[in-house]
């Protein structure tokens, strides 16, 4: 009998041995990965701190394939942030997710630029990598390349060779319609990304930022002024714009409702009494009372059901060179100027009771 060279393996082994045809079909609909692709882009500010906890999620939750971590600079720099999220993946066991540099500047926006700026309108409380130097801490903000001691001990491991930006384009264009992008720092690199590769936003499932905040000027006066402050849009307000105004098939905003839960004694105590590696790396370097910002957009990115008050609008950032310059502004459809804005879907509140109990419950493992 003559087979022909076309023959796929499967075809002769069902022919010479048939009862094998039903378990290799079999083994192969088993082997499909069924799991939420996703990409976590962030600034992170260790050790400890809300930047590095929300990878707990994103990391125990059997249902996610954490396809890389892109790092870009804002919180710290560029650098030591790369520092702390690979011993915090090592601390966890999770080496195996690639780690990506991106960019460690904003798109624009310098130090000089933001000084003077706050000259004219005011001092910007917190202002991550450019923070001023201060008597213990860590600040430096000439100081790019500086790591400086690491309490937490230095990684073994190392960043991706590949450059951020082309590492998430990569992963997108490999899985179109299926990687839901997750931002929690600066959007510097996702906006490199649109510029490079402006299909990434068609490509991509979904897109969901920490930022976007509000009507936060009252907060700025009757609360913490930090926790008050759209840091993630105001670092680099262009490259906000740019990720705003591509045609993503989904955009969600966790801006305001990131500070209704928060790093309480309570929630570190509970986390560290399970005593495993990432548990007392919580007890230990946690900042109390510090909001769960970066958390929560990881835990909305993951289970909208979450949400409990939601509204939608055209949202863009104010550009120009005044007091509101890299704060977001919204608007109704009938009144948006229309000048590429997109349709974004503003979290107002959650179950946070529910999203606390499931942090911690991934914290203790």
């Amino acid at each position: 009998m003559k087979t022909g060279l076309a023959l796929s393996v499967a075809a002769i082994l069902s022919m010479a041995f048939p009862a094998m045809a039903a378990p290799v079909q079999a083994s192969r609909a088993a082997a499909k990965d069924n799991r939420a692709l996703v990409w976590f882009d962030n600034d992170f500010l260790g050790p400890g701190q809300s930047n590095l906890q929300a990878l707990i999620p994103l990391i125990r939750d059997p249902d996610v394939n954490l396809l890389g971590i892109s790092v870009v600079t804002g919180d710290q720099w560029l650098e030591e942030e790369t520092q702390h999220a690979l011993r915090f993946l090592e601390i966890a066991g999770r080496s195996d997710v690639p780690v990506a540099k991106g960019a460690q500047m904003p798109l624009i926006r310098s130090l000089p630029e933001m000084q003077a700026w706050e000259a004219r309108f005011g001092p910007i409380p917190w202002k991550g990598a450019w923070n001023a130097v201060k008597a213990g801490r860590n600040y430096h903000p000439d100081q790019p390349e500086l790591v400086p001691p690491m309490p937490e001990g230095a990684p073994i491991t190392k960043p991706v060779a590949q450059d951020a930006v082309h590492r998430l384009i990569d992963a997108v264009r490999a899985h179109p319609g299926e990687v839901t992008i997750i931002c929690a720092g600066p959007l510097t690199n996702i906006a490199l990304a649109l510029r490079i590769a402006p299909d990434v936003a068609l490509k991509a499932k979904a897109i969901v930022m920490q930022g976007g905040g509000y009507d936060m000027q009252a907060a700025r006066v009757l609360a913490n002024a930090d926790y008050a402050t759209d840091f993630n849009f105001i670092f680099d307000p262009e490259a906000a714009h740019i990720v705003l105004t591509a045609p993503w098939p989904k955009i969600t905003v966790v801006g305001n409702v990131t500070t209704s839960a928060r790093m309480t004694k309570d929630v570190a105590e509970r986390i560290g009494a399970s005593g495993t590696p990432t548990a007392r790396y919580i007890a230990q370097y946690a900042r109390l009372d510090q909001p769960l910002w970066d958390e929560m957009a990881v835990a909305v990115a993951l289970d909208p059901g979450l949400v409990t008050r939601k509204f939608t609008a055209r949202m863009d950032v104010d550009l120009m060179p005044g007091a509101g310059y890299g704060t977001a502004q919204i608007w109704k459809e009938e009144l948006a100027p229309h000048r590429g804005e997109q349709m974004v879907e503003v979290v107002e509140a959650i179950d946070v009771t529910r999203f606390v109990a499931r942090f911690v419950a991934q914290a203790r493992q």
